[in-house]
């Protein structure tokens, strides 16, 4: 590491700071209150990088981040083309649950970074497919009642060991939880920010063994190292 950096990530999401902390440099927590909504006809690829980009450009605007690297991504689930967004009450979740059971669908993360050292700013966009396993009302009313749903966007955590949601995830798994972090190093690479090289093993590790095909591309020569399959 050449130099520490003031890295601020733009969101009070646990499931972000938990993935940021894969790159073991410190960083603080700015919230971006945004207005999430969707703008009429904007689709779906448009309004995630949007939201990732004002999230990290309000962030980025405020004079204790005058020389911070900010990091944001916001994440949206599509059914059959339409946007699912976090659940506005229990009923809402339980609706939307509901209508996922058993069905593909598909999840999409935009990454923004913003370097106010050097003003220069990257966006990316990762997509996961996932199958929800067919799931009963019984199953689905306790799984609203714990509460975890509400603050998920399509209301269900993919990394919920007791209610295992997933049937099929097709692509990365952190992408699902909110920040695909080979997604995130080659971003930082990309704005010369040096990241210790562990990284992209790290956060195979943690999903149990999912080879990223990135990996290799964010960090050469982990293949040849025997660190990657």
């Amino acid at each position: 590491m050449s130099e520490l950096i003031d890295l601020v990530l733009a969101s009070a999401s646990p499931r972000r700071r938990e993935l940021l902390s894969l790159l073991t440099l410190p960083f603080r927590v700015e919230q971006a209150d945004i207005d999430e909504s969707q703008r009429p006809d904007e689709p779906p690829f448009e309004l995630v990088q949007r939201l990732s980009k004002e999230k990290a450009g309000v962030v980025a605007q405020r004079p204790q981040n005058r020389t911070s690297v900010i990091l944001a991504a916001d994440t949206i689930v599509l059914l059959v083309g339409r946007v699912l967004g976090k659940p506005d009450d229990e009923a809402h979740a339980r609706e939307m649950l509901t209508q996922l059971r058993g069905q593909k669908h598909r999840v999409m993360t935009s990454i923004t970074v913003i370097d106010n050292r050097t003003g220069k700013a990257m966006t990316e966009v990762c997509e996961s497919k996932v199958t929800l396993r067919w799931m009963s009302d019984e199953e689905i009313e306790g799984y609203v009642q714990s509460g975890d749903p509400m603050d998920k966007a399509a209301a269900y955590a993919v990394q919920n060991e007791e209610f295992s949601p997933a049937e099929q995830l097709i692509g990365c798994p952190a992408n699902v939880m909110g920040l695909p972090m080979c997604h995130v190093v080659m971003l930082f690479r990309r704005l010369g920010i040096d990241l210790p090289a562990s990284l992209p093993l790290d956060c195979r590790v943690q999903f149990g063994g999912y080879y990223c095909a990135l990996a290799e591309l964010a960090m050469p020569g982990l293949t040849e190292q025997g660190m990657l399959p």
